[in-house]
């Protein structure tokens, strides 16, 4: 977060530095105002009505390479944006996969949280504490969490990003209807029916909003489709996926009502 912060205001100054190359282009015209040792000079500023614009200078240099240093801090920093940007995006995308794992963390039981770290060791954030790591173990239907709804039907849910990514990718059927909460970390929920009435829609998405960042809120939207209209970008994250044609829901998850279906 500190970091976003800190590139956004690089990128802000960056995509604002106009000033360097005005300040280079005033003192070109005004190259013979400029005395040798001045630490500043001011000149009428062409772009703003000649009001006087203060420009500081190095005393050590010539008129002309003051004029040469401001071109050059403006190109560095124009040159700078698409990079800066790609950080900055860079930084977005592990944000929202830590704020998943801390959502997978607040969410689990004691026995899933070595799933977890097996993750982030794999992704490369966590530092291996033994040599001889266990392999990745392989996830089957027994690793979710599994609720039945009122009339019977099954919900399976992720514990984590890896059970997300294997239980909406590999798991479901292309016809079941996938569950999550809009626009926030949580869990990969998925009703294994492909015409779920309006009750299974609003139990199965109060799963979701159980097992989100939003649990203990009132009101949280949750966005369902079917399986089929679920994609995975090459080289997301583990857990992210992206989706159209999507419905939404808001619900209010109830821990007890919730809780009280899982088998």
């Amino acid at each position: 977060s500190k970091k976003i912060i800190k590139l956004k205001k690089q990128l802000n100054l960056a995509e604002n530095s106009e000033g360097y190359r005005i300040r280079g282009e005033i003192l070109n015209a005004h190259l013979n105002q400029v005395k040798a040792g001045m630490e500043s000079i001011s000149l009428p500023n062409y772009y703003d009505n000649n009001n006087p614009i203060e420009i500081k200078l190095n005393p050590a240099l010539s008129p002309a390479r003051n004029a040469q240093k401001y071109f050059t801090k403006y190109k560095k920093m124009r040159d700078s944006i698409k990079h800066v940007n790609e950080q900055i995006k860079i930084a977005e995308t592990n944000l929202r996969y830590f704020d998943s794992i801390q959502t997978a963390i607040d969410n689990a039981d004691p026995q899933d949280i070595d799933a977890i770290s097996d993750e982030l060791i794999n992704q490369g954030y966590l530092k291996e504490q033994n040599h001889n790591h266990r392999r990745k173990k392989k996830i089957s239907e027994k690793n979710l969490n599994t609720f039945k709804l009122s009339d019977g039907k099954k919900a399976l849910v992720g514990k984590n990003n890896y059970q997300n990514d294997w239980l909406t990718l590999k798991k479901a059927d292309k016809r079941d209807y996938w569950f999550h909460v809009k626009n926030m970390p949580g869990s990969h929920v998925i009703l294994q029916d492909n015409d779920p009435s309006d009750e299974d829609i609003k139990e199965a998405a109060e799963i979701a909003a159980y097992f989100s960042k939003g649990k203990n809120s009132s009101h949280v939207p949750v966005d369902y489709v079917q399986v089929k209209r679920i994609k995975k970008p090459n080289g997301a994250k583990p857990g992210f996926v992206i989706y159209t044609g999507q419905n939404s829901i808001e619900v209010t998850p109830n821990e007890k009502d919730i809780l009280e279906k899982r088998i």
